[in-house]
């Protein structure tokens, strides 16, 4: 009788182990796979989301030591495909977007500039906002006129340069190379201020120890950074609407700021110069050159190489800007 009670204790015992911490033949956990929430035709791969970047614009996109592409949008892509339920391939497409969405090579584009698509290609609405902008080691400086004859380090043959011309006139100018030398040329004394786009900006200085510039005016008013996919894909246009308005409010995009350019960001309450407020007829029209093309120095163009699955680490330096 004492085998029998000591061997239905043991049995016991052995049940209630299992019960507390699972036997060894239960299978493990496995998180259930995302749903997706569009497929083909919609996208061209089903259960991937196909994302355009450009990896001359850092930082929304270049290449680490690795050769792998990371960046503000390769981080975006991959919240934005997880939001949508599916997994990401992330595509060197350069500065022609427009021919990545019509040839099929990619679902989406990120870094568009708003009111550059043609029209056969629909922008969602910003997910990060930028302007040209000028900077001055002392964020208590004042908005510069012409009347005031600033001098203003500018990278030749940007659009910076042409608007700053445009407002200030050309013996405003100190013209250098590259967005590195024009903070360069700040920090020296050689020019009061540096005229560049805010977001790349901020990013080329962001691991200077010498130079820490502030935004203090804005020469035009803020547009931004747009999704853009095909207008005739209107399944996909609800679908990236709402995952970005999602990405939006549930705080990620600020984190993407807070990661790339080191502070939360807004541009609406940066004061304008006189040119950003002047109508049409009171400024010239015109362009020279392209700011992604001419503010970065990453190579030119797009390098068709693909990255998928995760976000990389951000492993680009501001001096990959000089």
């Amino acid at each position: 009788m004492r085998l029998k009670a000591l061997a239905a204790c043991c049995a016991a015992l052995t049940a209630a182990v299992c019960a507390l911490s699972g036997c060894s033949s239960q299978e493990p956990y496995s998180p259930p796979e995302p749903t997706p929430t569009v497929s083909s035709p919609a996208i061209g791969q089903d259960g991937v989301l196909r994302v355009g970047v450009d990896s001359s614009a850092a930082p929304l996109a270049g290449t680490n030591s690795a050769g792998d592409l990371v960046g503000y949008d390769v981080d975006l892509a991959a919240a934005l495909a997880d939001e949508l339920g599916l997994k990401v391939e992330v595509v060197d497409v350069g500065a022609t977007f427009d021919k990545a969405l019509e040839d099929g090579d990619v679902d989406v584009v990120l870094g568009v500039e708003e009111g550059s698509a043609s029209k056969e290609v629909w922008e969602s609405d910003p997910y990060l906002q930028t302007a040209v902008a000028l900077f001055a080691d002392d964020a208590n400086a004042q908005v510069p006129t012409a009347d005031s004859s600033p001098v203003i380090a500018v990278q030749t043959s940007s659009t910076s340069s042409w608007m700053a011309e445009n407002e200030f006139g050309a013996e405003a100018l100190e013209r250098v190379s590259g967005l590195s030398e024009a903070f360069e040329a700040m920090a020296s004394g050689d020019a009061a201020y540096v005229a560049a786009d805010a977001v790349r900006g901020v990013y080329a200085q962001s691991g200077s120890e010498s130079s820490q510039a502030t935004i203090v005016a804005l020469m035009q008013q803020p547009s931004g950074y747009c999704i853009a996919l095909l207008d005739s894909n209107t399944e996909l246009k609800q679908a990236v609407a709402d995952a970005l308005s999602a990405l939006e409010d549930g705080g990620m995009v600020n984190i993407l700021n807070k990661k790339w350019l080191g502070q939360d960001w807004n541009l609406d309450s940066v004061p304008l110069t006189a040119g950003a407020t002047a109508t049409p007829s009171e400024s010239e029209e015109g362009s020279e050159g392209e700011e992604g093309a001419n503010e970065g120095d990453a190579a030119e163009g797009g390098s068709d190489t693909a990255s998928e699955g995760g976000v990389g680490e951000n492993a680009l330096s501001p001096s990959d800007l000089a």
